[in-house]
């Protein structure tokens, strides 16, 4: 993994980390849940990704720096997060920084491995998406990729639009940013906005 995957794969799982780490401290949850939900969240896309390309062992076992960044930063969060005012807004901001860097990440990575572009957009979007999901899952709360707001379908399109600049000749490191800064202006937009996706509505035959 070259130096830009690598800082940005530490900036993803640090953030998404604190994103754990804060549902843990609403759940109220002792030290050892705060750790564990914070490592559930930073790696669990990634080693998802990584089972599904046939990469092993997965990355963090390779990485004892991420180990410790992740539960480093749970502790940290355990003993200042009744400091933060709106622990749920920043739960969303977090989680919204760990989407855009997840979403290209995970799809650098596919490419990287040998997939193809379908398969690389359909992996950055497992990527920036199931460490959430389980996260919320484990602490009993509904995913945010199940909420109203636009979720995956930023990560889809920062990945797609990664994948395009990349087939363009695009310089890696501005696709990566570009990509990545698309899918945080989506999903901030949704928060702010309150966008989200025509849902489906009952007909008569289905009443």
């Amino acid at each position: 993994m070259d130096d830009l995957l690598r800082w940005m794969d530490f900036l993803a799982i640090a953030v998404l980390a604190i994103s754990g780490a804060l549902v843990a401290s609403r759940k109220q949850l002792d030290i050892v849940g705060f750790v564990l939900i914070a490592a559930v969240t930073g790696f669990g896309g990634g080693t998802v990704r990584d089972l599904l390309l046939g990469r092993t062992p997965v990355f963090w076992l390779q990485s004892p720096a991420q180990i410790g960044l992740c539960a480093g930063l749970s502790v940290f969060v355990f003993f200042f997060a009744h400091r933060i005012e709106s622990r749920f807004r920043s739960l969303l901001w977090a989680d919204a920084v760990g989407l855009s860097l997840y979403a290209i990440v995970g799809t650098e990575t596919a490419l990287a491995f040998g997939a193809g572009p379908a398969a690389a957009i359909l992996l950055g979007i497992v990527t920036a998406t199931f460490g959430g999901i389980l996260r919320d899952v484990i602490c009993n709360e509904v995913p945010l990729i199940l909420r109203k707001e636009i979720y995956a379908t930023a990560a889809a399109a920062g990945a797609a639009l990664f994948v395009l600049l990349t087939e363009l000749g695009f310089v890696r490191e501005y696709a990566f940013l570009i990509s990545a800064g698309s899918v945080f202006a989506i999903r901030a937009i949704a928060i702010l906005r309150g966008w989200s996706l025509p849902t489906y509505r009952r007909r008569g035959e289905d009443a």
